[in-house]
């Protein structure tokens, strides 16, 4: 993007404002919408001509919630129907993958992520709070709510591939933040037994490492994921799966775990290599060389990220317990929980030589060196000390590229390394050093990543998933050599982020914003 004057970068604000409110609407799905909410172009391809499946608990009738689709669908000219069926066996014995029945409106990511998904929707709700949509938001936060008490817990997305995974958990950030705007005290009250059994997942065997005292992801489940298998394939065909098996099997320095996850005689992965890439997908980071090759060592990490989160969610309940005046024991239970937790991470995630915090790996009983973001989730959260972040904002230079913050500091051919950025670590980091004083890198962050939003904006009319911080731009043709090769229009967590980065640089003039770094 060329330089432009002042009167057209204000023009371009006020146009991307606009567009981030009008979006909003468009991404919103419903049980009115189960027929669009239903199509899933990541399983298009295996799933052929029969109609589109909506699944239900135990606990719900199929028969009562079909009457209602089709009152609600009669008379529309594209519908043909939606079968509804209850969920009456083990997860992973589905054959005919289908959207999961949730009762309330919900907002999607966009493109070919059209369903509710757990950590993109903490920073959608976010951004309508932010756009004044309040019921919009505390209606998302129930959704996950009712994802818990009827599924077992917030789900990696409502599709029922993954009825076996998690997500990052940010359930209780949104329940507060939810409350913050309404003060409906009845309300959270209403919540806290659902955000406690999340929090029990995650402290529960396979997840929790007893001897550490944190957690890990780890998903359940085993084989191919269906999503993947249909819906990430390269120019050539070849899934996911196949392109990765190459790579294990023409690795010049294979890692001893390679043998545990890839089997050379069939160049297929073997069950616990699925399980890992289900795994790394749970944890959101799909793909990263961070848990080992495109993450097929993931289970074998207790990370910053989640247990950052389960830092968090235990002082979230506490604060939660205050509000409603629990008793103060209750109260004490959970901030005990947190202090034990921060302890741990200190003693494990902090290197001092590097100045950085890093996931520790179970395998050696050490820290890793893979630098990444997530170093700045614990300045976000608040559990890091002063000289830490001050250690830690030290780092900026090295994640800066022209286009904003830096996912990882190696390119892989995966998304979720370099040269990539995306907007929630954009936000977490700029949140976290603005919270301990380091504005200017904050600063420098943010204008960068609005910068680069701003210009692939203006040329081409939309918010996308990720970003080439490297090379400023939304094309990432050829980049991505592992997963799924595309970027996504839309992008609900891009817009809110965008909008949260707007509100913070409040009078900063507009032709400064869209002006690239030197």
């Amino acid at each position: 993007m060329s330089p432009v004057s002042a009167d057209a970068a204000a023009e371009l604000s006020t146009r991307i404002r606009l567009h981030i409110s009008e979006m909003w609407p468009q991404l919103t799905r419903s049980l009115r919408h189960a027929l669009e909410a239903a199509y899933d172009p990541k399983t298009e391809a295996i799933e052929g001509s029969r109609l589109p499946l909506l699944y239900v608990s135990m606990d719900e009738s199929p028969e009562a919630i079909q009457r209602q689709i089709d009152v609600m669908m009669e008379g529309g000219s594209s519908y043909r129907g939606i079968e509804v069926r209850r969920l009456d066996g083990a997860p992973e014995l589905i054959t005919e993958h289908g959207l999961l029945y949730l009762p309330g409106r919900y907002v999607v990511p966009g493109g070919r992520f059209n369903e509710l998904y757990g950590w993109d929707s903490y920073f959608i709700a976010l951004g309508l709070l932010r756009d004044g949509r309040h019921g919009l938001a505390q209606s998302i936060a129930d959704q996950f709510i009712y994802e818990v008490s009827h599924y077992g817990t917030v789900l990696n997305c409502n599709r029922t591939y993954c009825l076996m995974r998690s997500h990052p958990p940010f359930l209780g950030r949104l329940v507060l933040a939810v409350f913050e705007e309404s003060g409906d005290t009845a309300w959270l009250r209403a919540a806290l037994p659902m955000v406690e059994r999340y929090h029990a997942y995650w402290v529960s065997t396979p997840q929790f490492l007893p001897a550490l005292g944190l957690s890990r992801y780890h998903a359940l489940g085993g084989g191919p994921a269906p999503e993947v298998v249909g819906g990430e394939r390269d120019a050539d065909g070849r899934t996911h799966y196949e392109r990765v098996c190459l790579a294990l099997r023409d690795h010049p320095q294979p890692e001893p775990w390679f043998s545990e996850v890839y089997d050379r005689t069939t160049n297929s992965l073997t069950d616990s290599g699925y399980v890992n890439d289900r795994t790394v997908r749970e944890s959101g980071f799909d793909l990263t060389n961070r848990f080992g090759l495109c993450g097929l060592d993931a289970r074998s990490y207790a990370p910053v990220c989640l247990n950052t989160l389960l830092w968090q969610l235990e002082k979230d309940v506490a604060q939660v317990r205050k509000v409603c005046e629990a008793a103060p024991e209750s109260i004490a239970h959970w901030e005990a929980l947190a202090d034990a937790r921060r302890a741990r991470m200190t003693e494990l995630f902090w290197d001092e030589a590097a100045g950085l915090f890093h996931d520790w790996n179970l395998r050696t009983g050490s820290r890793s060196r893979y630098a990444y973001a997530t170093t700045f989730w614990p300045m976000w959260a608040g559990w890091a000390d002063q000289e830490q972040a001050r250690r830690v904002a030290g780092k900026v230079p090295a994640f800066l590229a022209p286009g904003g913050l830096l996912t990882s500091l190696e390119v892989t051919g995966c998304q979720w390394d370099a040269p990539f950025t995306w907007a929630p670590l954009v936000h977490m980091a700029v949140r976290g050093l603005d919270r301990y004083g380091f504005t200017s890198e904050a600063d420098e962050i943010a204008h960068r990543f609005l910068a680069l939003t701003f210009a692939e904006f203006d040329r081409t009319g939309q918010f996308f998933e990720k970003y080439d911080a490297a090379d400023r731009t939304s094309d990432v043709s050829g980049k991505i050599l592992f997963g799924y090769p595309t970027n996504e229009p839309g992008f609900g967590w891009t817009n809110a982020v965008v909008a949260d980065l707007l509100a913070r640089q409040a009078g900063t003039p507009a032709d400064t914003l869209v002006a690239p770094a030197p």
